[in-house]
């Protein structure tokens, strides 16, 4: 399995980036068999959770920080799952990683396949 995110990218505070989150695997790794999360982590800190979604898209959770202004959803035929990132503020500022992993969870530990991260920088 691999992941690729994109979308990364300087912003003013109170705007807005599209994160997404390709998916790619073998036959025996599908898709829409994963859960999948946003962790992001910033500088001189530990990787926290954003936002994770069930293989359905017919779940999701959202750490409180972001409740309200982030939006995870995802494409199971397009093999995507995208974080829509609203009313940025400067802490937000970290790079974020997608992950794949059997279980809709908040905890890094549980999750299997990561990507390389992208960076995002909200300016005040």
């Amino acid at each position: 399995v691999q992941l690729q995110a994109s979308g990364g990218g300087l912003v003013q505070a109170g705007g807005s980036l599209r994160l997404s989150c390709a998916f790619s695997g073998d036959s025996g790794n599908i898709f829409s068999d994963y859960a999948m999360g946003w962790f992001r982590q910033a500088p001189g800190k530990e990787r926290e959770f954003v936002a994770a979604i069930s293989w359905s898209g017919g779940s999701t959770y959202y750490a409180d920080s972001v409740k309200g202004r982030f939006t995870i959803s995802r494409d199971n035929a397009k093999n995507t799952v995208y974080l829509q990132m609203n009313s940025l503020k400067p802490e937000d500022t970290a790079v974020y990683y997608c992950a794949a992993g059997w279980l809709v969870a908040g905890q890094p530990r549980e999750y299997d396949y990561w990507g390389q991260g992208t960076l995002v920088t909200v300016s005040s």
